[in-house]
């Protein structure tokens, strides 16, 4: 079995390897941000609610605010 094949194991929100590999180029963009929400809806052909459902059923925390401001907003 490859990597991608055990990591595909993993992720069985989809169907095609692809997808799988999109994904995961999605999720090391944002995680970077090189590309905003909006950018990985348009590639990933999605809405973002359900592109942020999806993050969350990974579990992967993804934050439209950058780390120093995260901790305030959660004070609120």
């Amino acid at each position: 079995m490859t990597i991608s094949q055990k990591i595909a194991k993993e992720l069985p929100f989809f169907e095609k390897l692809e997808d799988i590999e999109l994904f995961l180029f999605i999720v090391g963009a944002l995680s970077t941000r090189l590309i905003i929400l909006r950018k990985a809806c348009e590639l990933m052909n999605t809405y973002q609610t359900s592109l942020l459902k999806l993050l969350d059923a990974a579990n992967i925390n993804f934050s439209y605010l950058d780390n120093e401001d995260i901790e305030p907003e959660k004070k609120w």
